[in-house]
């Protein structure tokens, strides 16, 4: 069955992210405020129009971006098509990076994702936030891709697409096999490994598209009955802190465990303790 909005538009949510844009591999090209920003503040947002592109070429009519970096200001809304709808700021709710998405959507795209804290495939690898070591769940390493891809699962929108480092990749494909990914870099330590800027976007732009004239179906992912998330913090201090959140466990002074019936109290949970 397809999904529609309540106007009966097919509608397709994408949330963006600059660590995982092509050819980025520092600190400063993440921050807005640094001289090395703009250039790849650009590059996230035509990577974002391309699979803007690639989407309502597959057959959607509307397309939610949600800017899902930092300020959450960075896109520019001159790159985007004119069926595009645009999340900007923080609204300081449970979904963050997955803010306004519904059950009206037909799929979920994810653009310049990153790898997980603890791993060695980006130099700009973390999950949620640099003072966090890891983050587990049910045992197994978790990052903002698999909470985000989860939190779709919530409302029963499937991830259709992911692009950004060659280790998330990976791992979108493990977590949602059908996924389309677009690996643009390969890290090793501080360096990046990067295809060519204008080849990722006909890349995206293409994954996105066949994504979209697929059977959703295909992408299914299915929550787990139970959520137990381990939490590792690089300060006590902050770890000290969050364990006052109700339902909380300290498993020594840096780490942390949350356990919970429901996806979503797992998502307030960090709302308010990361």
């Amino acid at each position: 069955m397809e999904q529609t909005g309540g106007t009966g538009m097919k509608k397709l949510y994408i949330s963006a992210d600059i660590e995982g844009t092509c050819g980025i591999s520092a600190w400063s090209e993440t921050i807005k405020e640094k001289p090395d920003y703009h250039a790849f503040g650009q590059r996230m947002s035509r990577e974002v129009a391309a699979a803007c592109e690639g989407a309502l070429e597959g057959g959607m009519d509307l397309v939610m971006v949600r800017d899902a970096h930092g300020s959450a200001r960075n896109l520019d809304w001159s790159c985007l098509p004119r069926q595009v709808q645009l999340i900007r700021g923080w609204g300081q709710d449970p979904l963050c990076m997955m803010s306004g998405l519904d059950e009206s959507f037909y799929g979920a795209v994810f653009t310049g994702y990153h790898d997980l804290a603890g791993s060695g495939e980006n130099p700009l690898s973390h999950t949620m936030s640099t003072s966090l070591v890891w983050l587990t769940l049910n045992g197994e390493p978790l990052g903002e891709a698999h909470i985000n891809a989860y939190t779709a699962a919530l409302y029963r929108v499937p991830l259709l697409a992911l692009s950004g480092d060659s280790g998330i990749c990976a791992k979108a494909k493990a977590l949602v096999p059908a996924c389309r990914t677009v690996a643009v870099n390969r890290g090793a330590g501080n360096l990046v490994h990067s295809i060519h800027p204008e080849v990722a976007l006909v890349k995206i732009r293409e994954a996105v598209r066949q994504a979209c004239q697929e059977r959703r179906e295909s992408f299914a992912l299915n929550l787990p009955d139970t959520f137990r998330l381990d939490v590792r913090f690089s300060q006590h201090a902050k770890a000290y802190s969050a364990g006052f959140y109700p339902g909380v466990k300290r498993l020594d002074s840096h780490t942390l465990r949350y356990e919970a019936d429901d996806w979503y109290e797992v998502l307030r949970m960090m709302h308010f303790c990361l």
